[in-house]
């Protein structure tokens, strides 16, 4: 366990960071490259992948509750030193994990079909779609059991182990998907299937590794299957912290949902070119993903041990970086977004699409980094409702005028996009107004400092 009670605030976020956004960073070419792979089977292979990507939004966010509300509460006891209530939340997490991934997956594998039937714009995206989440939901599952372990060891602070091993699984996926689709030395050709069949063999390693590291090395955290049985106060204390912020990545998947509904009708193009974009911009805001990652068991160990300062500095700690970050691949993507998504599409109506997609919406990275900032500081405070209110309001500033103009003559793509660029912004400046009540009403009436203003200079 790393106290992150000690030392430079800035200083354990840069630390924890830097092998995070290593990971990000191996994760994100994860996601390229398997995009480059499908992208060379056509356009409609392209859009089925983009299908999963909208299932895969939906199924992490149990995965993002789950990891949320493990952290925190473990983070929470590291910060009092309590190393037996770290554990018990450590196993009940586990426990609940396998429980409620194996259901949720159970039920998407059975209902692919219409789900892909329902948003599919042609038969044949049906049917590479349906091939590719058999082989891609079971993967789905095995990411709960190696989340609840990696979030676990997060509100301990420690994330090298967690790094190791998921640049293992990405290093083994990209290995094994172009050998998988195109049947590289294997003989048979599985094409997109198997790119979700390099998925899950990756996983399985993945977490048959991350097993090995707990029963052999962890000391702090281990299993005690005595204490599986349901606790059902721990539970409710898990679910009441990561809910919402489980519930906002459910939105994320509606809104990427609606997004392929809306522009159902522009064909497969459309859609091949907006998976393509949306991959490229999930893979780019990994950085901020990462800081968020970091600065909640930061903040979570902080809060708990009552030191409040440290906290507000965490928070302007995150903006910082993830601000430097980010305002850099908002300039690449304004400046060469053809260049990116000619890795992954040589047809013209695709790439013009994707092209397009990331000018308009790398505008939001910022407010991007703003949101995760915002939201790692709610996850360690234990209120997570707040972001949860925020996305929301992002989902029905996109939806509604999208349902409402949907069917008006003169509706764009790039109209489409402009909408998501603003819900987006909508998003940040709600939360960092939350974010600024919450210091306000919960620090400063218990640490007896008045102005929440913090200079950047407090940070170091």
């Amino acid at each position: 366990m790393k106290d992150l009670t000690q030392g430079s605030v800035i200083g354990n976020l840069v630390r924890m960071s830097a092998f995070l956004m290593a990971s990000m960073v191996v994760q994100a070419l994860y996601l390229l490259a398997d995009m480059y792979w499908v992208g060379r089977l056509g356009k409609e292979s392209v859009a089925a992948v983009g299908l999963a990507a909208n299932l895969m939004a939906l199924t992490l966010s149990l995965t993002q509750m789950l990891g949320v509300g493990t952290t925190t509460l473990i983070s929470h006891a590291a910060g009092i030193k309590d190393q037996s209530r770290a554990g018990r939340v450590f196993n009940q997490s586990f426990a609940l994990s396998v429980f409620a991934g194996g259901i949720l997956c159970l039920l998407t594998f059975l209902s692919r079909r219409a789900y892909c039937q329902s948003l599919a714009a042609s038969p044949e995206t049906v049917r590479l779609g349906v091939e590719y989440l058999a082989w891609f939901v079971p993967a789905l599952f095995l990411q709960f059991p190696l989340i609840s372990m990696g979030s676990a060891l997060r509100g301990g602070g420690v994330v090298k182990p967690t790094v190791a091993i998921l640049v293992l699984t990405v290093v083994l996926n990209l290995v094994l998907a172009p050998i998988l689709i195109f049947g590289w030395g294997v003989g048979y050709r599985f094409g997109v299937r198997g790119a979700a069949m390099a998925t899950f063999f990756a996983l399985v390693v993945g977490l048959a590794a991350m097993l090995g590291y707990f029963l052999i090395k962890e000391k702090y955290l281990k299993f005690e299957p005595r204490v599986w049985r349901p606790d059902l106060s721990l539970w409710r204390d898990m679910f009441r912290i990561g809910l919402p912020a489980g519930a906002e990545l459910a939105i994320l998947g509606v809104y990427l949902i609606l997004v392929y509904a809306a522009i159902r009708h522009f064909g497969a193009a459309a859609q091949g070119g907006f998976a393509i974009g949306a991959r490229i911009m999930q893979s780019l805001i990994l950085p901020a993903v990462a800081v968020g990652m970091a600065n909640a068991p930061i903040v979570g160990q902080n809060y708990s041990a009552k030191k409040f300062a440290r906290v507000r500095q965490a928070f302007w700690a995150a903006c910082l970086v993830g601000s430097v970050v980010m305002l850099l691949l908002t300039a690449i993507c304004q400046v060469a977004p053809a260049f990116l998504v000619r890795f992954f599409s040589q047809q013209d109506d695709v790439l013009a699409v994707g092209a397009e997609y990331l000018r308009v919406i790398s505008a939001t990275f910022l407010a991007t980094g703003f949101i995760f900032a915002a939201s790692s500081v709610f996850q360690g405070l234990a209120n997570t409702r707040p972001p949860f209110v925020s996305s929301v309001v992002r989902l029905f500033a996109f939806a509604i005028p999208v349902l409402l103009l949907f069917h008006v003559p003169g509706l764009t793509l790039r109209r489409v996009w402009l909408l998501s660029a603003g819900s987006i912004w909508v998003q940040a400046l709600m939360n960092l107004w939350f974010l600024r009540r919450e210091f306000r009403s919960k620090l400063a009436a218990r640490d007896g400092i008045l102005d929440d203003r913090v200079t950047l200079q407090a940070v170091s």
